[in-house]
């Protein structure tokens, strides 16, 4: 597993070839650049222009073309601000000298401040659950036309109920999923930049797939063009990636070919780490006509 982690770190954090210009790689599966991808490798290189005194706590970001996994991705980093509690920068991600992805970040020394937040829901505890990776290996072996098996990740996801993606049946839009990156050897350690980059790289996982669930589709479903058009980070408190987090997510709306989601990420003991927000093309394929 230390392997898997190490493949997942050398991936996001992007290496730095001036001082606000980075250079970053993809997997060469999926076959177009995962979006937390970016959100991840976006906010690493703009912490690390930053003091280490100040932490990333928002993020606002547009997908602005698909990303080619096979060509790298160059981030450039402009420090549009350093005032005296905040810092601010925007990241443009560029692939053949044309933006894919830009972002603003802010970041702010820690200060003591009113405090309150939502309760964490109650669910069932991961230990319960089963793992994505288990739950997919079934499938390919049982539907081996359909899926294919899954390769053992250093991301580790359960989620509380799961979508029947064989015959997906409209349900109320929202659902819990727990996470963690897996590191029995304590490799990960404790650089908050390192949690933070994971987090961002996490949240883009099923966030689109809540604004589906009213509907019958999956984002796997034919019929369907989609990908993710904005999305707003927001990181309340300290936290660890290497230890469970609950995200739960849900869809207030879809309309217009878009579909809003939003979502909370509980640690263990029900402290509110993190939010987000996102908007989603959900577009319908146009049937060719056949005249």
């Amino acid at each position: 597993m230390a392997d898997k982690l190490e493949t997942l770190l050398t991936l996001l954090e992007v290496e730095r070839i001036d001082k606000y210009l980075f250079i970053g790689n993809s997997p060469s599966y999926p076959p177009r650049v995962f979006g937390g991808q970016v959100l991840a490798q976006s906010l690493y290189a703009a912490s690390r222009t930053v003091d280490t005194a100040r932490s990333a706590h928002s993020m606002h970001a547009y997908f602005l073309r698909p990303g080619n996994p096979k060509k790298q991705i160059v981030y450039e980093v402009d420090p549009i601000r350093d005032g005296g509690s905040f810092t601010t920068r925007r990241v443009i991600a560029k692939q053949d000298g044309i933006p894919i992805f830009s972002t603003a970040v802010s970041f702010q020394a820690f200060e003591e401040g009113l405090d309150h937040q939502s309760g964490m829901p109650v669910v069932t505890p991961p230990e319960e659950l089963e793992t994505d990776f288990d739950y997919w290996k079934a499938m390919a072996e049982k539907h081996p036309e359909r899926f294919t098996p899954p390769l053992m990740q250093a991301l580790e996801r359960r989620p509380v109920k799961r979508r029947d993606y064989m015959n997906p049946q409209p349900q109320e839009p929202e659902q819990f999923m727990w996470f963690r990156v897996l590191d029995p050897e304590g490799n990960i350690g404790d650089d908050p930049v390192r949690h933070q980059t994971i987090l961002a790289f996490i949240s883009d996982f099923a966030l689109l797939g809540a604004a589906l669930l009213p509907h019958p589709y999956t984002g796997m479903s034919p019929e369907l063009q989609t990908a993710s058009l904005d999305h707003a980070l927001w990181i309340h408190r300290p936290l660890r990636v290497d230890e469970y987090l609950l995200y739960a997510m849900d869809s207030p709306n879809s309309h217009g070919g878009r579909g809003l989601s939003r979502g909370s990420f509980y640690s263990r003991s029900g402290e509110l780490v993190a939010s987000v927000a996102q908007e989603s093309l959900l577009r319908k394929k146009r049937v060719a006509s056949d005249s």
